[in-house]
């Protein structure tokens, strides 16, 4: 939906956004997918095929899932981007094409170029103008307006039209609860409730005492809101928001200690005794 919006704004919108799963294709398949193949460049090859760079000329190439190429596919879509020009399988000729990648990933590529599993030269060129899309959980001003299209859009689907009403309690529910599974969890979950209550307001109960945890997009756990912790790890998980919202600052005026009311010298010594520990592999500060 991003990239579809990147597009229809721009001007490149009246040229072709060609989109392409990145995790679906074949290891052997990649370089025909992506830059195309002449005649009998293979067994099976039995006419010219245009790759996706060529059919996006003009307009976007939408690389969703991009983290899962492989390191000798990294490399040639390396040249495509800096030079703008490709080679078919199996050809001779280079051709140019002139597109705009947006790529999409739920993978840290920051970290995967640290361990090797992404090229870090590949990693700043498409690093332009990174767009962090917020999940659902950091949104939740967005539930209301995506519960209501997905009431109306799943009732017509399933062919009992109109749409159930909701219960008096239900929008709160689905406020209050985290969505570790994103928006689609959410899409779901409506689903299921419409399948459950044809006839009767929908609620949302069973999120209640679902027993899932979200993560944050950290990868650090949440706690629900019926579960009991230790008071310590409560400590521990408080202060660490803290800093997290404070990028690891302690003291100042935009410190943790700060936000927590306390004496530096306390929070240092309470970091030291609950064992939080910086974190040097991700962008989150500090770690349990």
């Amino acid at each position: 939906m991003i990239a579809n919006a990147i597009h229809l704004f721009s001007n490149r919108k009246t040229g072709p956004i060609i989109k392409v799963n990145c995790g679906a294709i074949a290891k052997d398949l990649i370089d025909s997918e992506l830059f195309g193949h002449e005649k009998g460049a293979f067994t099976g090859a039995a006419a010219q095929k245009r790759g996706k760079f060529e059919r996006a000329n003009g307009g976007s190439l939408f690389l969703d899932e991009v983290g899962e190429l492989s390191l000798d596919a990294q490399v040639r879509l390396i040249r495509a981007i800096q030079f703008k020009e490709i080679e078919r399988v199996g050809g001779t000729s280079t051709v140019n094409v002139d597109v705009r990648v947006i790529a999409a990933t739920h993978r840290n590529l920051e970290n995967l170029t640290i361990s090797g599993g992404f090229r870090e030269d590949l990693y700043y060129r498409l690093n332009v103008f990174p767009i962090y899309i917020k999940p659902l959980r950091e949104r939740k001003e967005d539930i209301p307006a995506l519960v209501h299209y997905f009431m109306e859009k799943k009732s017509r689907d399933m062919n009992f039209y109109p749409a159930p009403k909701l219960s008096k309690h239900a929008m709160n529910q689905l406020m209050n609860y985290d969505w570790p599974g994103n928006v689609r969890e959410l899409s779901n979950i409506i689903e299921r409730s419409l399948i459950l209550n044809r006839n009767a307001p929908i609620s949302f109960d069973h999120l209640k005492t679902s027993g899932l945890t979200a993560r944050s997009k950290n990868g650090q756990k949440t706690i629900a809101n019926d579960e009991i912790i230790p008071l310590n790890d409560m400590i521990a998980r408080h202060i660490q928001n803290a800093l997290t919202k404070t990028s690891g600052r302690i003291e100042g005026p935009k410190g943790a200690a700060k936000l927590l009311k306390i004496h530096p010298n306390t929070l240092r010594s309470k970091i030291k005794k609950l064992n939080i520990r910086r974190d040097k592999s991700s962008n989150h500060p500090y770690k349990l």
